[in-house]
């Protein structure tokens, strides 16, 4: 069933295409209904206006807090044209039909990201369009409503097509999308509000976030999937421009969030992250960006096949032509030069993404992840530690070159699944055992892998000898450490708090291995 737009009230923040959309209604013979700027800009064109105030007999009051709470507005809206006792009360109240509402709301998210004072934020609660959209919505029977001017030229094309007239179709799902809109500012208030009592976890969890892609498939292909954005700032994926390849799947998005997440780590040294399933096959800093890829990429160059590639400084030409070598499905870079971009252009299925910056490592945010039934929410994993937290238990004390590769070790371990064990050396992973539910089969297969990487290249020596080691939680026994030992691990990096740790000291000791504390765990599942 078409409804025939007659009446149109037109308050808006946004005024992209607010004036040709006015014109095109007035063009229709839409009388048009208006209040403060988006009035003036409408007036401004040369388009017929009435404002609100005098259409309502009612003055605009309370510095503009009060103007469309007005039984004149929501009557228009909310009357159901069906029902003859409502179009009685409206001819008896003297309230004229509605038809269309176009409104977008203060910029709230957008004042609150700019980091405005509380009073600021609190101004920009929008409270009587959220009103007008919700009654307008609710009597999408009757009433179109637009929140997105992206939809402007949607209805235009349907009015011209339906003689004035937009369809059911269309008005129910304007409707939908316009209660998502107010749920999603609601959202934002209330999530908002709760930051500023300091509630981490608030008695109702609101959870808001836009469609930025919907994807081929999920997982796999028989799982249907999309990407939803939260209107987060923070460096990464969701805020990276694609500059060429395919469409990103879903586990390309999962997986280039784990790398960049993990190069973000270091800042003080070029660095490379090669990433599969999750999971670092090679993590490495060097002097350049191009030495830190090759020796990311020798960890486990098998493995890296088919993988994610992250790197944290701008992507350069001589970097860009080694990846180029290898099949890679995406390159993610906090941005990339021009002659870098060429060489990747010839690599038509490689994405490359640019983030305009690196996330922070220490940055505070939340991560959510679904149950049947429930939710789990908490604060992203931002523990860092620092080489003057460290604490020494064993007998010998780690050199100054151990106690670096340690530290890198430890911030690789925190990205790895767990059971995660990672062997370091000379600022390069040369091991990673991972998602093991055993801690001393990870710590096993870390160099089993070092080794079988080692011959591959054609190298003699063990890759772990003198190598350092991290766990990303305590040894409940020994085995794992003198796992570790066998493979030529010199150092050791763990939490600690085992019951049997001075077990595990005096297995250490019995070695002559250092070890260190860290009293922090990176459990990651």
């Amino acid at each position: 069933m078409t409804a025939r737009i007659a009446r149109a009230l037109i308050s808006v923040s946004d005024k992209t295409g607010l004036v040709e959309f006015a014109k095109s209604l007035h063009e229709q013979g839409v009388e048009i209904l208006s209040t403060g700027g988006s009035a003036k800009a409408i007036e401004a064109a040369g388009i017929p206006v009435k404002e609100v105030a005098d259409h309502t007999g009612f003055p605009e009051i309370m510095d503009g807090r009060v103007k469309t709470l007005h039984p004149k507005i929501h009557g228009g809206l909310l009357g159901r044209r069906s029902l003859s006792s409502h179009m009685q009360a409206m001819e008896n109240n003297d309230i004229s039909p509605i038809d269309l509402v176009c409104v977008n709301l203060y910029p709230f998210e957008e004042t609150v990201a700019k980091g405005a004072d509380f009073d600021t934020c609190i101004e920009n609660i929008d409270i009587g369009g959220p009103s007008m959209i919700r009654s307008a919505a609710k009597n999408h029977e009757s009433v179109t409503v637009v929140v997105d001017p992206s939809d402007y030229d949607r209805i235009v094309a349907e009015m011209k097509d339906n003689a004035g007239a937009t369809t059911a179709e269309t008005r129910r799902v304007l409707a939908a999308k316009a209660f998502a809109r107010t749920g999603a500012y609601d959202s934002a208030i209330s999530s908002w509000f709760a930051g500023e009592l300091g509630e981490t976890f608030p008695q109702r969890l609101n959870v808001s976030a836009e469609l930025k892609q919907t994807l081929r498939y999920g997982e796999n292909p028989h799982q249907q999937a999309a990407f939803y954005t939260n209107g987060k700032n923070r460096a990464g994926v969701a805020t990276a421009t694609q500059l060429q390849g395919k469409e990103l799947s879903f586990n390309n998005l999962n997986d280039t969030d784990a790398a960049f997440e993990l190069v973000s780590e270091f800042d003080e040294k070029p660095a490379v992250a090669i990433i599969k399933h999750a999971n670092p096959c090679g993590v490495a800093e060097g002097a350049t960006l191009i030495e830190a890829y090759n020796k990311a990429l020798s960890c486990d160059p098998v493995s890296a096949f088919g993988g994610i590639i992250a790197v944290n400084r701008t992507l350069d030409k001589a970097t860009a032509e080694e990846i180029a070598k290898l099949f890679a499905e995406v390159v993610i870079c906090p941005d990339a030069d021009d002659a870098a971009k060429e060489v990747l252009a010839a690599k038509k299925n490689l994405r490359l993404l640019v983030t305009g910056g690196m996330a922070d490592p220490e940055g505070e945010d939340m991560t959510l992840r679904s149950l049947a039934g429930g939710y789990l929410l908490q604060n992203r994993d931002a523990g860092r530690v620092k080489r003057d937290e460290l604490k020494v238990v064993t007998k010998r004390k780690p050199t100054e070159a151990e106690l670096d590769d340690l530290l890198f070790a430890f911030r690789v371990g925190k990205h790895v699944k767990s059971n995660a064990i990672v062997y370091v050396k000379d600022g390069k992973t040369v091991g990673v055992g991972a998602g093991q539910m055993s801690r001393v089969d990870s710590s096993r297969i870390a160099a089993w892998k070092a080794e079988e990487a080692g011959k591959n290249a054609g190298e003699t020596a063990l890759r772990t000898m003198g190598s350092v080691v991290s766990s990303d939680a305590f040894f409940p026994f020994a085995d794992g450490l003198l796992a570790a030992v066998k493979a030529g691990a010199t150092a050791v990096i763990q939490p600690g708090g085992s019951m049997r740790d001075e077990e595990v000291i005096a297995a250490a000791d019995e070695h002559d291995i250092a070890m260190v504390f860290t009293g922090m765990r990176h459990f990651r599942h």
